[in-house]
């Protein structure tokens, strides 16, 4: 529903990696911005001009306020802009990176554990929560346990964070990027007016053992 906000994430098939490469990760990326939209979609007529990001897309399905990639999974917050904009994206961008996927790897047969999985956020304090959980995914990759055992090295936690190219969290601590158009930020609460707010925030939750 329009004005609503959802946690959308999905994983492969007995929980295989969907990113292999960093062209995976890069075409999800470039599919993020690309498929939403009611207009027809062809990957392959954003190769001139510049590139996808370089592109304007017209009526939009839904706006994205965060993201992260994950080798096997991945995470979106989402609010749709039409009755059916939520479903029609994620058949959309589902569906072209499968068939891209399935391709460049010689694969057959579904890439995904089925359908997408929505979470309604239900208050304020869930959304903006969910902005630090989706962004601090990636952590997992370099210290598995780091929920149940805490944070001892916050420098190293935000300079890998800093280097991982596949979520937004490069958009709100401050790059300059093109990718940063996938976002439309103007549909969310403005919890973090500076990249020193959004990072206070990162900060509370990676000292929460504390």
């Amino acid at each position: 529903m329009p004005d609503e906000y959802y946690h959308i994430y999905n994983r492969g098939n007995s929980k295989q990696r969907i990113f292999l490469s960093k062209k995976d990760y890069e075409r999800f990326i470039a599919l993020l911005y690309g498929t939403n939209t009611n207009k027809s979609f062809n990957f392959f007529n954003f190769k001139k001009g510049g590139g996808i990001f370089s592109k304007e897309i017209r009526d939009p399905l839904v706006s994205i306020g965060a993201y992260c990639l994950m080798p096997n999974h991945f995470h979106i917050l989402i609010t749709p802009l039409s009755e059916e904009g939520l479903s029609k994206f994620m058949q959309k961008l589902s569906t072209a990176y499968s068939m891209y996927f399935n391709e460049m790897y010689k694969r057959t047969g579904g890439l995904f554990e089925g359908k997408f999985k929505s979470i309604h956020v239900e208050n304020d304090r869930q959304l903006k929560y969910l902005f630090s959980y989706i962004h601090l995914n990636p952590v997992k990759l370099i210290d598995s346990k780091w929920e149940e055992n805490g944070i001892k090295n916050l420098k190293k936690v935000f300079e890998y964070l800093d280097t991982y190219l596949y979520s937004s969290f490069l958009d709100y601590n401050g790059q300059n990027r093109r990718e940063k158009a996938i976002l439309k930020l103007t549909d969310f609460p403005n919890y973090f007016p500076s990249k020193n707010s959004f990072k206070a925030e990162i900060i509370d939750w990676l000292k929460y053992k504390e």
